[in-house]
């Protein structure tokens, strides 16, 4: 059976991401101990709310240094996604966890487009990858977020907003998820039943 270390830090939806994972037949352990984190098969970065307070978190309780090391499969939901970048705008300049390269930007409304991001868009799959095997082009996924990571080499998967989003992302053994899977019904089991099968 798959064990999954989901970090329990204050700045998410634990419960939500933890039944989810649980219905795929997953072990779950909510965890904020660097040393649990460190030898753990794979972990999950939750993140819902200001990503300045978030990383203010993750810095009081040590484990900025063992999500940055964790060898093994990572995968970053909502906010936990953007915390894995450079930076952010968030707060007039929040320095985040730097594992890819770009700085997170505020969305900008517009007369047909209203911020926050809330609500059901289509994935457009750019790469191949192994978080994303076999979804299709009619693979919607639920998404709120103030903040969009910036397009690039990273991208795995865009939703349309205007202006692209990236909706998943890779970095190595780092993946994330803008939207929230847990939350995105067959879509959302699909990836995250991907992310139980990845190598260890």
């Amino acid at each position: 059976m798959t064990e999954v270390a989901l970090l329990s830090y204050g700045a998410g939806n634990v419960a939500s991401v933890q039944f989810a994972l649980e219905r795929l037949g997953a072990t779950v352990r909510l965890t904020a101990d660097p040393v649990a984190i460190a030898g753990a098969e794979r972990l999950i970065l939750p993140g819902v709310g200001q990503a300045g307070w978030a990383m203010a978190r993750l810095q009081a309780l040590g484990l900025v240094g063992p999500i940055r090391d964790f060898p093994r499969p990572l995968l970053g939901v909502c906010l936990g996604q953007q915390l894995l970048f450079e930076a952010s705008e968030e707060g007039g300049g929040t320095p985040m966890l730097g594992l890819i390269p770009g700085q997170v930007r505020r969305l900008q409304p517009d007369p047909v487009r209203t911020v926050p991001h809330m609500g059901w868009s289509r994935l457009q799959i750019v790469r191949d990858d192994p978080l994303l095997a076999g979804l299709g082009d009619e693979s919607w996924a639920y998404f709120v977020h103030s903040y969009v990571c910036p397009d690039g080499p990273a991208t795995l998967a865009r939703a349309d907003y205007g202006d692209p989003v990236p909706a998943v992302v890779r970095q190595a053994n780092r993946w994330g998820c803008q939207f929230h899977p847990e939350r995105s019904s067959d879509t959302g089991a699909h990836i995250l039943r991907n992310f139980l099968e990845l190598p260890a």
